[in-house]
């Protein structure tokens, strides 16, 4: 990460204690099933800066502590942690510049991954944790212009709840109407405004 005057912000630094405070707070949730109230929730909770792969974090910890909630085997705290280091090792500064593929969709990839027991060996489990990446990363790609990481954290969440149902019959209640951003004017690109499904009709958050 550079700023405008030269400055280098290391990856370590740049999401230093960011980590355990999404980690610690997500599973305070207890009762929210649904991914995008938890990512909503987290996000208000924790200061994160407008844009950064931080948000990668954030998606696979909503999408873990929501199948957690919601009595999925394989989705206790251990596996919530799991999730997050894996999207945590490769969700890097500028990963989406850097190589063409959002830090969410990583983080939705990883869920995907420790829940299936996905692994080279394995047959359907690596194949359907693949095809629901390819299907997130299309639903974000959608919504590009400018990137925007909170909307590109509910629609992956959105997308990923839907493949959960189609998949593996887990019905998580997942409506992007029950969030609604209050951080357009963060944006340093602009946001997209009427055209992004979460943004807050009538007045912008002063924030």
């Amino acid at each position: 990460m550079v700023c405008p005057q030269g400055h280098y912000i290391c990856d370590q630094c740049h999401g230093m204690r960011l980590f355990e405070q999404i980690f610690t707070q997500s599973l305070a949730y207890e009762q929210d099933r649904d991914p995008l109230v938890i990512a909503q929730k987290l996000l208000s909770a924790i200061p994160l800066p407008m844009l950064g792969c931080e948000h990668a974090l954030v998606a696979a910890a909503a999408l873990m502590t929501a199948l957690k909630n919601d009595g999925f085997v394989n989705a206790g705290a251990a596996q919530v942690r799991e999730a997050m280091q894996r999207t945590a090792r490769q969700a890097v500064g500028a990963f989406c510049g850097l190589t063409g593929i959002c830090g969410v969709v990583v983080g939705i990839g990883a869920s995907f991954s420790v829940i299936l027991g996905a692994a080279c060996p394995k047959d359907w489990e690596t194949a359907l944790t693949m095809r629901a990446v390819a299907v997130v990363i299309d639903a974000i790609a959608a919504r590009t212009g400018p990137c925007c990481c909170k909307a590109f954290i509910y629609t992956g969440l959105e997308t990923a709840a839907a493949l959960l149902k189609d998949y593996l019959q887990i019905k998580l209640p997942a409506e992007s109407g029950a969030v609604v951003c209050r951080d357009s004017r963060r944006h340093p690109h602009g946001c997209r405004r009427e055209i992004c499904p979460f943004y807050e009709r009538g007045a912008e958050s002063t924030v």
